[in-house]
């Protein structure tokens, strides 16, 4: 059974560039072969800002988005973050987002194509890992990251990676894959752990 890779959409503003570098590295992931990867976009779910009355550890949702939200990242086995900067940090729609659960997120690893100017996105990636392991995810050290990322796009818009950018993300794959089938184990004894009544 292929392990699931959701790869995520982290900005939700106007004139985005992230999904075209989401949908590129969906395409890659698929060719590399050895992790099935879903589009994931934030966007979609129209999270506002945390607005569940229960702690996330007690899975009592009250809102479909939340609900939409749980089922989707649950499905996952691991994920990469497509992840802007914006102010030296991370998105707040990530942030928002991995707040909003807790279990969905155990014993999956997960990893980070950033872009932005200068740096590529690198504050922002390192200032999101922390968040990452509160709420059991697992980030791995190899990433993409994507500098002065206009230049990077040609004039349709699309997305033209050098050969840097695709070793980097078939190494980042790699490693996905791995630390995936090494949580395997953990993460079935958290299914198995699970209240027999579904979560509302």
């Amino acid at each position: 059974m292929k392990h699931q890779l959701n790869v995520i959409i982290g900005s939700t503003r106007p004139g985005r560039a992230g999904p075209v570098f989401a949908k590129w590295l969906e395409s890659f992931a698929r060719e590399h072969g050895k992790i099935e990867p879903v589009l994931t976009d934030i966007a979609a779910f129209n999270l506002p800002v945390l607005d569940e009355p229960h702690h996330p550890r007690l899975g009592k949702y009250e809102n479909s988005h939340t609900k939409a939200w749980s089922k989707a990242i649950d499905a996952a086995d691991a994920f990469v973050f497509v992840a802007p900067e914006y102010n030296y940090f991370a998105a707040p729609a990530i942030v928002n987002a991995v707040d909003y659960l807790l279990r969905e997120w155990r014993y999956k690893p997960a990893a980070i194509l950033s872009y932005g100017g200068v740096s590529g996105g690198l504050r922002a990636a390192q200032a999101v890992k922390p968040l990452l392991t509160a709420v059991g995810v697992m980030p791995i050290p190899e990433g993409v990251a994507l500098p002065m990322y206009q230049k990077l796009l040609d004039e349709t818009g699309a997305f033209l990676p050098s050969e840097q950018v695709l070793g980097g993300a078939r190494t980042m794959l790699d490693e996905l894959f791995r630390w995936s089938e090494a949580l395997r184990p953990m993460r079935a004894s958290q299914q198995r752990e699970r209240p027999s009544s579904p979560m509302p």
